[in-house]
């Protein structure tokens, strides 16, 4: 009889939160969202698709995004965030973990999110190339407290949870 290895799972949380600043295009999990401002960041301050490799990397044991791709690195100065997940993914397809499900929130007293929301979730999907079901979006208001209830910010918080393939050998 072939004893098959116990599944291994892995959950990591994601975390950021950038300044909102006039003349920057907002983007959020990869995708314009048309505002009068945008977000500051030394890449393109996507802090959904942040979070969401925040938390790939920490899940997989793999580090944070500072570490990966820091701010004193000119080939990641206005940075496309969509690359950056692109480079993660790989690395976690490299160790043999493919990605359960991401849960995504953004935090933003402005814009309205509402509409954007599935699109949003496509575009994780679309990006991570995993089913459109195991992506959540959602966002909330601060109900007017802090940084971001002030309309100055933007964060964005996620979690994710991977599972290591398994690899039959013979």
């Amino acid at each position: 009889m072939i004893e098959r290895p116990k599944p291994e799972y892995r959950s990591g949380i994601g975390t950021d939160i950038h300044e909102l600043v006039s003349g920057r295009k907002l983007k959020l999990c990869g995708i314009e969202v048309p505002y009068k401002a945008g977000l500051s960041g030394y890449s393109d301050g996507d802090v959904g698709l942040h979070a969401v490799i925040d938390a790939l990397l920490g899940a997989s044991g793999l580090g944070d995004i500072g570490t990966m791709f820091p701010d004193t690195a000119p080939e990641w100065k206005d940075a496309d965030s969509k690359e950056l997940l692109s480079i993660v993914k790989d690395m976690l397809e490299e160790k043999d973990w493919e990605i359960a499900n991401v849960d995504l929130i953004i935090h933003a007293e402005e814009p309205s999110l509402v509409s954007f929301k599935g699109q949003m979730k496509r575009n994780v999907a679309g990006l991570l190339g995993i089913d459109f079901t195991a992506v959540n979006v959602k966002a909330k208001t601060n109900e007017g407290f802090g940084d971001v209830g002030a309309g100055d910010a933007i964060a964005a918080t996620a979690i994710a949870l991977l599972k290591k393939k398994f690899r039959r050998t013979l």
